[in-house]
C-alpha cells in the first residue's frame, strides 16, 4: 500500500474522541502536518463519558496538562474505584479499587496470603487491606507521596473536549463546521482522498481518522470494513442518561447499581450527578428504563432522558486503508469499568507509536489492529465476567447471564482463579491482578487453595504481615480530607454553564 506523503490528515468529528486525538497529533507531531478537524455543531455527541481509569493521568502528562486547571475546567472529582451493588447478590456490594490490596511477593499475589489468614481466622475482609478502598468508604481523598494512592477522575465529557479544544487550537489545529454528505474513494487503491460537507465544500487528506461515533462514516459507511457483534456475551443495548443537580457531597466513586434489567449509574461531579441506566431492551422498553431511571436519581433533573442505542462489538478492522476509526467507530463495550476513554487513548497513542510518513505500510496496519483487537478482547471478558459470575435469578435478564456461554479465554481465567488462586497478566492488558481478584471475589468466585510459598511464614509473622497492612491504611485514610475539603482547596470548578 503506497500513498503520497502523509502530510494532510482529516479527523472527522468531534467530541471526547475527534478533540483527545486533535489535541494529541497537534501538540506532538503538529509542527510537520496539516490537521483539520470537521465537526457540526447540529450533530450531538453522546456526552456521557464521565468516569475514567487511571491510566488517563498518563495521557495527560504526555501532553503537559495541569491536572488543578483540567479539574477546574471541568467540573472534575476524584474517583479511586467502582462500587457494585446488588451484583452478586441483591443488597450485597463490593468495591473494585484501583492500585493494588496488602502486598505481593515474587511468586504470588496478596490474595495467597489473605486466603492463609482466612482460613486461620486471622485476616480480615480484603477491603480492608485496600488504601484505595478504605478511603473511598471514608469518602477521603489526597494526593498522596510517591503516588501512594491511585486514582482517576469523574468530569463533564463535554466540557472535556472543550478543553482539549483550546489546547489543539493553540498547536494550530484547523477547525471546520459543517456535516460529512460524502466520502470520496480512490479508483485504483480504495484509499479516502476527501471527504465533501453538506455545504459543497471538499476536504481532501493524505489520513483519515473517523471519530463519527457510532455513524461510522468512514470506516464503515465508505470503507465497508465489518463489524465484530458481542450481544450474545453483553445483552445489554441501551442506555437512558440524565444529569441531576447535586444533593450531596461528591464520593470519590463510581456508583454501578445492577437492576432487575441491567444497572444504574451514579457519577458525582463538582456541580451535577451524571446518571444512567444501562439496560437488554429485550426485558425492558425505552419508556419503563426511562422511569425506572427516574424513580432512582436524587436533585431535580437538567434535562430530559435521552436514550442511546447501541450494539456491542468491534469494527473488524481499527486501522483500514487510510483510515483509523477511534472512539465509538471502532466497537463499544459498555461503561461498566469506564474503558471507553481509555480505548480512545490507546489508539492515538498507538496511532502516534505507528504514525506514517512516506506512505502507509500494511505491517503498521496490521499490528495496529492486532494489539487493539487483543486489548479489547481481555476487557471485554472482564466487563462479561460481572454479569455472568451472579447468583442471581429473581429476573430473566440475569438468569439468562448466569447461564449464558462464555469465552473460553474467560472460562480459563475463573476456571485457574477457583483452582489455585492465580491470575495471569495476557498481552496488552489492561486490568491487573488484583482487578481480576477483587471482581472475581466480590462475585463470589473464591480460591480452593492458596500458593505454598505462604507456609513459608509463621503464624506470629503472618499476624504481623497483616496486622501491619490494615494499621497502615487506617492511619493514611484518618489524615486524609474528606474529598469535598480538598476540591475546595486544589481545584475549584470555575463557573460552569449548565
Amino acid at each position: 500500500m503506497k500513498t503520497n506523503n502523509i502530510k494532510k490528515v482529516v479527523i472527522a468529528g468531534g467530541g471526547t474522541s475527534g478533540w483527545m486525538t486533535a489535541a494529541a497529533i497537534t501538540k506532538l507531531l503538529g509542527k510537520n502536518l496539516d490537521v483539520t478537524l470537521v465537526e457540526s455543531d447540529e450533530i450531538g455527541t453522546v456526552g456521557v463519558g464521565e468516569a475514567t481509569i487511571p491510566t488517563l493521568l498518563t495521557f495527560h502528562k504526555m501532553l503537559a496538562i495541569n491536572e488543578q486547571d483540567f479539574l477546574s475546567a471541568v467540573g472534575g472529582t476524584f474517583k479511586l474505584g467502582i462500587s457494585f451493588e446488588n451484583w452478586l447478590n441483591i443488597g450485597e456490594k463490593y468495591i473494585h479499587s484501583f492500585g493494588n490490596a496488602g502486598t505481593d511477593c515474587w511468586a504470588c499475589g496478596f490474595q495467597h496470603f489473605w486466603l492463609r489468614g482466612m482460613q486461620e481466622g486471622k485476616a480480615q475482609d480484603y477491603a480492608r487491606y485496600s488504601l484505595e478502598t478504605q478511603a473511598s468508604l471514608a469518602d477521603r481523598f489526597a494526593h498522596l507521596p510517591n503516588n501512594k494512592m491511585n486514582y482517576a477522575y469523574h468530569f463533564d465529557a463535554s466540557l472535556y473536549a472543550k478543553f482539549l479544544r483550546g489546547i489543539a487550537e493553540e498547536y494550530g489545529i484547523k477547525r471546520v463546521e459543517g456535516k460529512i454528505n460524502s466520502v470520496q474513494l480512490n479508483d485504483d487503491s480504495g484509499f479516502i482522498e476527501s471527504i465533501t460537507l453538506e455545504s459543497g465544500r471538499v476536504i481532501e487528506g493524505d489520513l483519515f481518522i473517523d471519530c463519527t461515533g457510532f455513524r461510522a462514516l468512514l470506516i464503515e459507511g465508505a470503507l465497508h470494513t465489518g463489524f465484530e457483534d458481542w450481544s450474545h456475551y453483553l445483552p445489554c443495548d441501551s442506555a437512558v442518561a440524565v444529569q441531576t443537580y447535586k444533593v450531596a457531597p461528591p464520593v470519590p466513586y463510581t456508583r454501578a447499581i445492577a437492576h432487575p434489567s441491567g444497572w444504574q449509574w451514579k457519577i458525582a461531579l463538582q456541580h451535577r450527578v451524571g446518571n444512567g441506566l444501562v439496560y437488554c431492551s429485550r426485558y425492558l422498553s425505552d419508556d419503563a428504563a426511562k422511569k425506572l431511571l427516574l424513580e432512582n436519581v436524587e436533585g431535580e433533573t437538567l434535562f430530559e432522558p435521552r436514550v442511546i442505542k447501541y450494539r456491542p462489538g468491534q469494527r473488524r478492522k481499527y486501522w483500514n486503508k487510510n483510515c483509523i476509526s477511534v472512539g465509538l467507530s471502532s466497537g463499544f463495550i459498555e461503561p461498566l469499568e469506564s474503558t471507553s476513554i481509555h480505548l480512545i487513548q490507546r489508539a492515538v497513542v498507538r496511532l502516534l507509536q505507528n504514525f506514517p510518513q512516506d506512505e502507509i505500510v500494511q505491517k503498521d496496519a496490521d499490528e495496529f489492529n492486532k494489539q487493539m483487537t487483543a486489548e479489547i478482547i481481555n476487557i471485554r471478558d472482564f466487563i462479561i465476567l460481572h454479569y455472568n459470575a451472579t447468583q442471581r435469578t429473581d429476573s430473566p435478564f440475569w438468569r439468562y447471564c448466569k447461564d449464558m456461554p462464555i469465552p473460553d479465554s474467560l472460562k480459563h481465567r475463573i476456571d485457574l482463579f477457583r483452582e489455585t488462586g492465580r491470575v495471569f497478566f495476557a498481552a496488552f492488558e489492561l486490568f491487573g491482578e488484583n482487578s481480576w481478584v477483587q471482581v472475581m471475589m466480590g462475585q463470589g468466585i473464591v480460591p480452593k487453595q492458596y500458593h505454598p510459598i505462604v507456609d513459608m511464614m509463621s503464624d506470629k509473622e503472618m499476624d504481623v504481615f497483616l496486622n501491619g497492612i490494615t494499621s497502615n491504611v487506617d492511619n493514611l485514610v484518618r489524615q486524609m480530607p474528606s474529598q469535598e475539603e480538598y476540591l475546595k482547596h486544589y481545584c475549584p470548578q470555575r463557573n460552569i454553564d449548565m
